[in-house]
């Protein structure tokens, strides 16, 4: 076995971790598309009520999406930790495959009647499964192929290339403003990054067949430590999973609520229009992306704990005053200005979040361990955020969403103080 030093491991360990990363970009890509998208197919699909009403039904099958991830984490954690990460990714970026192309080619309700919505909601559980069981084998393969001084840094690249499939759905969103007429856009021309989607994720399935497998579940394969499982893993570390359930409740509904949402508060509240909305969007997100790897390597140096319990210190402290100011402002740099101190709190949860998870647990249950319970907590609080803060804005109680958000980040900010700092306390390292 090669020596961690020598530099064709370190070859041999970036070049799987920056092919492990660009398959989790096409993955988030096709589940953000859906968001970056909302305000021109969901008239197409739910042709009555007003605006809001339209973005509260097309919320309301984002959230049935995440109803799946957990039967996903669950399923596919088992999965990669049984068959191996390399397995479990493939199988992940196939579903994806089939449930964008599904969305592209579904006619609209004027054609096919109750069917069309039905069919949106089948892709969207598809796609619920490929991304519950997507994090749990990423986090964890990017985790286990990180050298122990630089597994901060390396595993942050899960949020960058998270952050920048959302990008590039943004991206195509602006291209296609920028191209096809308003009328163009709604008809028909929001199929088009679905079907971008799909032909990326074929890619990614051969870029993913070739990728090397993790020395950590080898060695767990050669031990025969324990057998994945769902009862295994709330028996034998109920601790652990209630820990990762409980300190992603907080970070991961400020994370869609300070980025998927935020392109519909600017539209529906602030007022702007949909094009300078992704423009903010996009550029806020462009810089939080930056953030992901120098967070990563901090938290090396001084730990994974200070980064989090920063996160909820400033997030209880500032998402009200941020909210509350962005439904007032008109002025497009300020917008811009308040998303991004927004992000800049978050990062300390984002950056370090799966390498956090990842620690917890030993190799033989480790992307199961990761999987679930996040899937749990983000079916729970992320995959509702965008429905329980337009249902707050449908009553005249739009504030009550920002102290919603508020009071998770505290509830997590308890968890994060209690906790072990799992750089120092890493189980990755017996491995």
């Amino acid at each position: 076995m090669l020596m961690k030093h020598d530099p064709a491991d370190r070859k041999h360990r970036l070049r799987s971790i920056l092919g492990g990363s660009a398959g989790n970009m096409v993955e988030w890509y096709d589940w953000y598309v859906y968001s970056a998208f909302t305000l021109y197919f969901a008239p197409v699909f739910f042709p009555k009520g007003d605006q809001t009403a339209q973005l509260l039904d097309a919320a309301a099958i984002f959230a049935v999406g995440f109803l799946m991830r957990p039967i996903g984490a669950w399923i596919m954690g088992i999965y990669a930790d049984r068959k191996g990460r390399k397995a479990g990714l493939t199988l992940s970026v196939t579903l994806m495959c089939l449930g964008s192309l599904t969305i592209a080619v579904t006619p609209g309700y004027a054609t096919i009647g109750a069917a069309a919505p039905i069919i949106l909601v089948l892709a969207r559980l598809v796609q619920g499964i490929s991304v519950g069981g997507e994090y749990g084998a990423s986090a964890t393969y990017l985790s286990e192929m990180a050298g122990k001084d630089r597994r901060g840094f390396y595993s942050s690249f899960q949020y960058v290339t998270l952050i920048s499939g959302q990008l590039l759905a943004l991206a195509v969103l602006l291209v296609l403003q920028a191209t096809l007429a308003p009328h163009d856009l709604e008809t028909w021309g929001w199929r088009i990054p679905f079907a971008i989607g799909g032909v990326l994720a074929v890619f990614v399935f051969y870029l993913r067949r070739g990728l090397a497998e993790t020395q950590s579940y080898k060695n767990a394969q050669e031990t025969k430590e324990g057998r994945s499982g769902g009862f295994e893993l709330f028996r034998r570390y109920p601790r652990e999973a209630f820990t990762v359930l409980a300190l992603t409740a907080g970070g991961t509904l400020a994370f869609y609520a300070y980025t998927t949402y935020l392109q519909k508060f600017l539209v529906n509240t602030s007022g702007f229009s949909r094009e300078t909305a992704s423009q903010i969007t996009a550029a806020a997100l462009f810089v939080f992306m930056l953030l992901q790897p120098a967070a990563g390597a901090l938290s090396d140096k001084i730990g994974r704990k200070p980064l989090m319990v920063g996160f909820g210190i400033l997030g209880v402290l500032c998402t009200y005053p941020i909210f509350s100011t962005l439904s007032r402002t008109t002025d497009p740099y300020m917008a811009f200005a308040l998303g991004l101190a927004a992000l800049v709190i978050v990062t300390g949860y984002t950056s370090i979040n799966a390498v956090v998870k990842a620690e917890l647990f030993p190799a033989h249950i480790r992307a199961l361990g990761v999987a679930l319970p996040y899937a749990l907590a983000n079916t729970i609080f992320g995959g509702t955020a965008e429905w329980v803060a337009l249902k707050f804005k449908d009553v005249g109680m739009e504030s009550g969403f920002f102290w919603y958000v508020t009071v998770l980040i505290g509830l997590s900010l308890i968890v994060y103080l209690r906790m072990k700092d799992t750089r120092t306390h890493s189980l990755i390292h017996e491995d």
